[in-house]
């Protein structure tokens, strides 16, 4: 294995590239265009690692890296920003010293490369929360142009499709019924682009077998399994379903010292858009644990029913967003199916049955 690490500040057009060696001395620094760029990795030994910030188009490169037999290595731009030696002095240069600097360290977490699958299916999730922010915009765009000429529309799509469908009979200037029938169209369009992301995310869900395993759990729909696979993979990066929580952000910031525990407020850290769908199906599990009957709840319907006579609503959801996440982990990463009773087999519920029976014998 080479001894060179290189750090790359990817750009557009123009990239720099810092070379270290084993010691973390500095021995060249290079730039190139985009093309001339593609050419030189050909030509760098195998089995050099190339360290870059896991930004637009890093994925891409890293593939690139691993066709010709490099060892890519992606980080997270907050944990490369301390190694840069200047705070003030922010440069390309010294952006792929830090990157260099920073893949050198034995404690480094790095970012999974994705395949071109994964990347293809997240991209229907990306689209699709372009065209649900549109949706939104446009539907109050025509709620507040609707409001200057006195009438208002309830917060609702149902609503505002029947005030349109009936402008022919509002009095209003026909210049101005043009226009809203306009952005009606233009709304509708979104709508049906939106829905045909949502049958293709919803395509791919039905057509992988991970994704039907992970939607046996309540809360967990077609989007958030596809997400989950198409984010994850086999999920092996991470050791435990822990890590996998606290890299969603939904786990608590410590401001411990002294041997004192101090917890606040969740990290948020992570991928906020797994996040959010866990915290959106973890409202939909908690509905169905308060509507379903105790007879007929299962041990994670219980504990939640527990924890919401306990805890604050929001707590609550962060709660079962993180034993969802957990979950999620055990059944990518060990490739099993939901078990809702496999909690009775972890070994401190074993040892504390067999410790009440040795109890229960004695007394006997």
């Amino acid at each position: 294995m080479s001894t060179i690490t290189l750090g790359v500040d990817l750009a557009k057009s123009v990239f720099s590239v810092c070379e270290v060696n084993g010691s973390g001395h500095v021995l060249r620094r290079l730039d190139f265009k985009r093309d001339a760029f593609a050419v030189w990795l050909a030509q760098v030994p195998a089995g050099t690692v190339v360290a870059m910030e896991a930004c637009s188009g890093a994925h891409h490169w890293a593939r690139r890296c691993q066709d010709v037999s490099l060892q890519p290595r992606l980080m997270a731009a907050q944990l490369v920003k301390p190694y840069r030696l200047s705070q003030r002095s922010k440069n390309d240069r010294n952006d792929a010293e830090a990157i260099a600097t920073a893949a050198r360290q034995g404690n480094m977490r790095f970012v999974p490369v994705k395949d071109v699958d994964q990347q293809a299916r997240l991209a229907w999730h990306r689209v699709r929360e372009g065209y649900k922010a549109e949706s939104l915009a446009i539907g109050n765009r025509l709620r507040g142009l609707l409001a200057e000429f006195g009438i208002v529309v309830a917060t609702s799509d149902v609503a505002l499709r029947r005030v349109l469908g009936d402008l022919d009979q509002a009095a209003l200037p026909g210049e101005f019924k043009e226009l809203l029938r306009g952005l009606e169209w233009h709304w509708t369009e979104v709508r049906k682009a939106l829905d045909a992301c949502d049958a293709r995310i919803d395509a791919h869900a039905r057509e992988d077998e991970r994704c039907v395993r992970l939607r046996a759990i309540i809360g967990i729909g077609p989007i958030t399994a596809d997400a989950m696979v198409a984010s994850l993979g086999s999920a092996k990066d991470f050791r435990n379903g822990r890590q996998l929580a606290a890299w969603l952000g939904l786990v608590p910031t410590q401001h411990s010292s002294g041997g004192h525990t101090r917890l606040g407020t969740i990290s948020c850290r992570g991928d906020a858009y797994l996040r959010t769908l866990l915290i959106q199906g973890a409202r939909s599990s908690l509905q169905r644990a308060k509507a379903v009957s105790v007879e007929k709840s299962t041990p994670e319907q219980i504990w939640i029913r527990q924890m919401a006579c306990r805890m604050p609503f929001g707590k609550v959801l962060v709660a079962i967003a993180n034993k969802h996440a957990r979950q999620l982990w055990a059944m990518l990463a060990h490739e099993q199916i939901y078990d809702a009773d496999a909690w009775l087999k972890h070994p401190m519920v074993q040892r504390s049955a067999g410790k009440h029976a040795i109890t229960v014998a004695a007394m006997a």
